[in-house]
């Protein structure tokens, strides 16, 4: 019989035994050291002496109830008063925890909101429009970001063009002391400061998460309220939040290292993007961690058949899953995730709340601007072009390639066992959606894991994973030419040169790796998308 641990509205199912024997093994070890008590008590030495200044200063989640509490009036009176002068329309520019808590939040109650986590320059100017009834959330907890600053930038000007007073339209979200605050501060925009004591990726509960998606018309007392249901089992050593933790962590210490998320009916849209980096880039460092996969919606859980290294876990209620099923409301699921992969991480022996490998590819798109000036990017010639898309990549991987699919097929051969294949898209994921499509075609017809990532939004997710996780990766990155480019005010690039930057930052990370990776330029968008479509299905059919 599958096992069940029930509390304050949330359901943690464990329906495989072998996941039942790992997780009560677990279970046992963080029962005889106190674990959920000293995590729920914020004990910072849990995760090891080399973890503990880092942990000292990140474990303000667990205060998040009581802090985010009096945010809920002051948001729905700036709410109330924004309505009162037309402004209904709410765009936010933010990356990683910034966004991807108010989508799913927002997703899960049907509310309107305009996620910029992107700078593709035409997916942001599609969200340029209506600005007499918009206003801009500003959200980074470092203050630096610098996909959201060239938002603001953008936006500024925008308002200033249509006659619009920015003072009125800006809304910035930041930690106490960071460089946007300051920007903000001299502008006149109003502020609210989150608790400098929780990271990116935990701030769900936070003013990261609540204060867009309050603006939006999201009831957001009622997330509080579901989390404080839970947040008594925290400490409990039979509390479904340590038993979800110790079966993603002892099931993946097993060999089952890749987390495959599957939506069986939950209500809560793009709930796996929020886990998804919450996992990897709590887990993925020191050679070691979970690879979340996030796979599409209506996929059948109880008919999913893991590989040898899987651990699925379905997401809904009265769903079925080979593994492990959770199932309970928004506000809660948070809470249990972020309490979950803290205990994860002491199962893995990593520091679940650092991410070195994060700041490597800012460093190297930084380098990359600066180094070429006013010239081109170092692109580097292609090996060759078929059709629409340029190919990229080494001359060792290409091995005499000569079409795309030759260049597709030496990739997916060069997969490792026990490995996996990330698809990068640096495009539209408005516009092109059909770009996801690549990952349930090679996922169907290879026998290895496959993630998608939209660029450079991955690079604040499992781009953590990709370099100080184990390194079994294959990458496949696409970008794409722009039929139109966007300026950054005040900054001496735009944002299709910011994109590309990114892009070949990245890149120059994971070659640094000795990584495979294969880079297709879409030198015409639509041809080139729907010839790679094309040829990665024959090309998976035929490598099946």
């Amino acid at each position: 019989m599958p096992s069940s641990y029930t509390q304050g509205g949330v359901t943690v199912t464990l329906a495989s035994p072998a996941v039942e024997a790992a997780t009560a093994q677990l279970l046992d070890a963080a029962a005889e050291r106190g674990l959920a008590a000293a995590i729920a008590s914020k004990d910072s030495t849990v995760w090891g002496p080399e973890a503990t200044p880092e942990a000292t200063s990140r474990l303000g989640w667990l205060d998040c109830l009581e802090v985010s509490r009096p945010l809920v009036g002051a948001i729905a009176e700036l709410r109330l008063a924004l309505k009162e002068r037309g402004v209904n329309r709410v765009v936010l520019a933010g990356m990683g925890g910034s966004s991807l808590a108010p989508e799913v939040i927002t997703s899960t109650y049907g509310t309107p909101l305009v996620v910029l986590d992107t700078t593709d320059p035409a997916q942001v100017s599609a969200a340029l429009v209506e600005l007499d009834r918009t206003v801009l959330v500003v959200s980074s907890k470092s203050g630096g970001t610098i996909e959201t600053d060239s938002h603001r930038r953008v936006f500024e000007q925008a308002f200033r063009d249509a006659g619009i007073d920015p003072v009125e339209r800006i809304i910035v979200v930041t930690d106490p002391g960071s460089p946007l605050e300051a920007t903000a501060r001299e502008a006149g925009y109003r502020v609210f400061l989150a608790d400098p004591n929780v990271g990116g990726r935990y701030s769900a509960l936070t003013a990261f998460g609540l204060v867009p998606s309050g603006l939006a018309g999201v009831p957001v007392e009622e997330l509080l309220d579901q989390a404080a249901a839970i947040a008594p089992s925290l400490a409990a050593d039979d509390g479904p939040a340590v038993a979800l933790g110790a079966a993603l962590g002892g099931y993946g210490n097993a060999g089952h290292d890749k987390l495959i998320l599957v939506d069986a009916g939950s209500g809560i849209p793009g709930f796996g993007n929020w886990a998804e980096q919450l996992v990897a880039e709590s887990t993925g460092k020191n050679g070691r961690g979970l690879l979340p996969v996030v796979v599409e919606p209506r996929v059948d859980a109880a008919a999913y058949v893991p590989r040898a290294d899987e651990h699925v876990v379905a997401f809904g209620p009265g769903s079925v899953s080979p593994d492990t099923t959770v199932d309970g409301p928004l506000g809660a699921q948070f809470l249990l995730w972020e309490f979950a992969t803290a205990v994860a991480g002491w199962a893995l022996k990593i520091d679940p709340f650092n991410q070195p490998n994060v700041q490597e590819s800012k460093d190297n798109t930084k380098a990359v601007l600066e180094k070429a000036g006013d010239g081109p990017l170092p692109e580097g010639d292609p090996a060759f072009v078929d059709g629409a898309i340029e190919v990229h990549g080494d001359r060792a991987l290409l091995d005499g390639a000569s079409t795309v699919a030759d260049a597709l097929t030496a990739l997916l051969r060069a997969v490792p066992d026990r490995g996996y294949l990330a698809v990068m898209a640096y495009l539209d994921r408005l516009y092109e959606p059909e770009a996801e499509d690549l990952r349930r075609t090679f996922a169907k017809r290879i026998p290895h894991a496959v993630t998608f990532g939209w660029g450079p939004r991955f690079l604040h997710s499992t781009g953590q994973y990709h370099k100080g996780g184990p390194q079994v990766g294959a990458f496949l990155q696409v970008t794409a030419t722009h039929e139109s480019d966007l300026d950054v005010p005040g900054q001496p690039f735009t944002l299709g040169r910011l994109q590309l930057a990114q892009a070949l930052g990245d890149l120059q990370a994971l070659q640094s790796r000795d990584r495979p990776v294969l880079r297709l330029h879409l030198v015409d968008r639509g041809a080139g998308l729907g010839q790679l479509r094309e040829t990665a299905a024959a090309t998976a059919a035929h490598s099946a």
